[in-house]
């Protein structure tokens, strides 16, 4: 029995709202609150050290290293029961679809910075790192995170044939 199978046990009604798609869900949420923690790490430990005046590249180093731990626990949690694709393919599309988001993700971090001129000395430190936490780290990657669900269960881990409704594979 899994945590989430456990937790869900012992909490009346939950257990209708962690089945099939939401259960996926959960699932890919677990492992996104994960890799947020390792890409902002990641980071802030870069931005605030070795790539002071690069915090887009360290943005960047950090959803790599996120990305990596992404694709171990989406494959063999989030989306275990999903399948049909040999791995060196099904992890060159995950890699794919994460460099889209990769790109997605920084974008809105390089518009706080470079257009609209949201770091020192045009504003104060505080204002600076509120900015950037916001546009790197919110609204970044909630916009990735949509992204990435919707690719990932289009793309990557697509429905076996067995369980689709008209035992079609899905493109």
């Amino acid at each position: 029995m899994s945590v989430l199978a456990a937790v869900a046990a012992r909490l009346p009604g939950v257990s209708r709202v962690l089945t099939g798609k939401n259960h996926e869900l959960l699932k890919f949420a677990t492992v996104g609150a994960i890799t947020f923690v390792i890409d902002n790490a990641v980071w802030y430990l870069l931005k605030l050290t070795v790539l002071e005046d690069h915090p887009t590249t360290a943005k960047g180093v950090g959803i790599l290293v996120a990305t990596i731990a992404s694709y171990v626990l989406n494959r063999e949690w989030s989306f275990r029961t999903r399948g049909g694709r040999e791995r060196p393919h099904e992890a060159a599309l995950f890699f794919l679809v994460s460099a889209a988001a990769l790109v997605v993700n920084v974008t809105p971090l390089y518009v706080s910075r470079y257009v609209l001129g949201l770091h020192r000395p045009h504003v104060d430190l505080f204002t600076q790192e509120v900015a950037d936490f916001f546009s790197g780290s919110v609204l970044g990657v909630g916009l990735a995170m949509v992204w990435r669900f919707w690719a990932f269960r289009r793309w990557v881990f697509p429905e076996d044939a067995s369980e689709s409704p008209t035992g079609v594979p899905r493109p």
